[in-house]
């Protein structure tokens, strides 16, 4: 048999590629699906964050579009920027038209000196990568500062590999021409989105979730790695024959007895963050177009938004806007506030944005109603540190049952050339967290695949 730990959207797919009636899920949660999980509330859908796929991938849009029945909506994404007091679109670096003065010019000159100076040494982090690619004003004042409420961490301590295509590196003609009017056409990577018109983003998965044999509030509190043996908080040990682990490398690591103390200080030093999720709705109309938002100023707690209304219409009461926030804190960057104070703070900033009106309400600001939802693992973090942890412990893994593959400690995994898993790995990881990867959810969906398919 082969036990999988999680079922989120990794451990579901695991499960649906090698086939359901050959694996067990043990689901901590009272539900499955992961981070990938909706939740209802008085007439509002919530995802975590603003899920949305805009995979090229073929096999994982079918897979998607078959859960849904094919009712699923596709449109181009907007994208907004909120900065002191202003609305900039994104990318920023490319709608400079947008950036008060004198800030603008300065940020142009920077970028131009920096493009000019031919002579410069290869980055040897995210903070020179964002010089050298933006201008030393423009990256300090925008992306380093987004870095710092994302990521929770400098842009220095965040090594270069798992930037891949996910930033815009404009030319100098685009940043100029973006300085005087908007561009005839999109810069960011996601152009175009789908989303399903019911149930969430959580609906896009549910066809892998369909006869699985998942045993929920089951938590994992031990692992005998030499035995084969997993034992439960509630007393029960369960052989396997295979394990595949979708929890996040620390939590797994801590929970093996049969690792070198090196595996456990390299696994202690793996970063992750937390998210909040304030979650505000109010009795009026979306007020911007926008899908989602990105905050830069440091001084407020908003890092992203979005309106659950504008992914899909069905997601909010008629004539409602549900507005979801997300605010970042980890070891490196605590929560700037108490906790029983989040939900105010925030509620303020959307007010001043204009994200929530109270003067559209019929009882002002009584008819304003916020709540929060915490998520304990978030981002991985990828500092310059992450590599060399991840291959001590994967090393560490090897004698019992763990088969290296190419650019396992690599952010991403480059599909078009991912082979299958071997299907003598008797331990396989697997997802965001338990492969400590830079996973979205295609990449879950795909690693699953990987899992189960044969040479």
């Amino acid at each position: 048999m082969t036990v999988i730990l999680g079922a989120g959207l990794a451990g579901l797919s695991v499960s649906y590629h090698l086939g359901h009636e050959r694996c067990l899920l043990l689901e901590r949660a009272s539900h499955a699906f992961g981070h990938v999980h909706t939740r209802t509330r008085e007439g509002f859908t919530w995802d975590e964050g603003p899920h949305v796929s805009f995979t090229k991938n073929d096999y994982v849009r079918g897979v998607f579009a078959e859960a849904v029945g094919e009712e699923l909506l596709e449109y181009p994404v907007g994208i907004g920027n909120w900065f002191r007091g202003r609305w900039i679109d994104h990318p920023a670096q490319s709608n400079m038209y947008q950036v008060p003065e004198p800030l603008r010019t300065r940020c142009i000159e920077s970028f131009l000196e920096t493009r000019r100076r031919r002579a410069m040494r290869v980055p040897a982090n995210y903070a020179e990568w964002l010089d050298a690619a933006l201008g030393p004003v423009f990256a300090r004042t925008f992306p380093a500062a987004y870095t710092r409420k994302y990521w929770t961490v400098d842009p220095d301590r965040l090594g270069l590999d798992w930037i891949g295509k996910r930033f815009f590196f404009p030319t100098e003609e685009e940043v100029l021409a973006g300085a005087r009017a908007p561009l005839d056409r999109q810069t960011h990577y996601i152009t175009h989105v789908r989303y399903p018109r019911r149930g969430g983003y959580q609906a896009f998965a549910s066809r892998l979730a369909e006869g699985a044999r998942i045993q929920m509030e089951t938590e994992v509190v031990g692992i005998d790695l030499r035995e084969k043996r997993v034992c439960t908080s509630d007393g029960r040990i369960l052989a396997y024959e295979r394990l595949v682990n979708t929890l996040p490398v620390p939590n797994f690591i801590d929970m093996c007895g049969n690792l070198p103390d090196a595996a456990r200080e390299a696994a202690r030093a793996l970063d992750c963050s937390s998210v909040w999720l304030v979650e505000a709705t109010a009795p009026h109309p979306t007020q911007r177009p926008e899908h989602w938002i990105y905050v830069y100023d440091e001084d407020l707690l908003s890092t992203r938004i979005n309106c659950t209304e504008r992914l899909s219409p069905c997601n909010a009461l008629e004539g409602h806007t549900g507005v979801q926030v997300e605010v970042y804190f980890s070891r490196h960057r605590p929560l700037p506030c108490r906790e029983g104070t989040l939900c105010d703070k925030v509620v303020d900033e959307l007010t001043v944005m204009g994200l929530l009106c109270p003067d559209l309400c019929p009882n002002g600001s009584r008819d304003i109603r916020a709540s929060v939802h915490r998520v304990p693992w978030a981002n991985v973090i990828f500092t310059r540190e992450t590599a060399a942890a991840l291959e001590t412990i994967w090393s560490a893994l090897e004698p019992f049952g763990l088969r290296r593959e190419p650019s396992d400690t690599h952010p991403l995994t480059d599909w078009s050339a991912a082979k299958p898993v071997p299907q003598d790995s008797v331990l396989v990881m697997a997802g965001r967290f338990g492969q400590w990867k830079y996973f979205w959810t295609d990449d879950c969906v795909l690693r699953g695949r990987a899992v189960g398919m044969r040479a």
